[in-house]
């Protein structure tokens, strides 16, 4: 990888060469998300992509949101959730119980602890029957992004 650096103090910039079909969807979404820059939404992405790798590597702290929906009029499911939770209480951080109608719910689960544990956690109840849909969003403690 070769870049012209200009060191900055602790700021550096270096240039970045795109094809004009590439930079003006990437104006589009940066006017869109309201940055002020280019470099703003550039730092995003990069630190996206960091966190998404560290979550490849499964090693260290991480945190991340689980949703799940279900009907919790199918048989036993919300036991079966609720004691999967309980065996790891300790890396639930909080949850959110939410009524979505007469049989749905919606539950938002914060997750933190030892990657491979949350994501062990997260794949039980997501794959749990009866669960309707369920996303897991990585995140990071952020110990490791400036």
């Amino acid at each position: 990888m070769s870049a012209s650096v200009v060191s900055m103090g602790k700021l550096l910039r270096f240039g970045v060469s795109l094809d004009q079909d590439l930079l003006e969807p990437f104006d589009r979404l940066c006017r869109r998300k309201n940055y002020a820059a280019r470099s703003e939404a550039i730092r995003d992405l990069i630190r996206k992509t960091l966190v998404e790798d560290e979550w490849q590597n499964a090693q260290g702290q991480m945190a991340g949101i689980l949703t799940l929906v279900y009907d919790h009029h199918k048989h036993d499911l919300a036991n079966r959730l609720m004691r999967m939770q309980h065996a790891d209480h300790d890396i639930i951080v909080t949850t959110l119980h939410v009524h979505l109608d007469h049989d749905n719910c919606l539950e938002v689960l914060v997750l933190k602890g030892e990657a491979q544990q949350v994501c062990a956690l997260s794949d039980r109840l997501i794959a749990c029957r009866g669960v309707k849909h369920g996303t897991f969003s990585v995140s990071t403690t952020g110990r490791n992004l400036a």
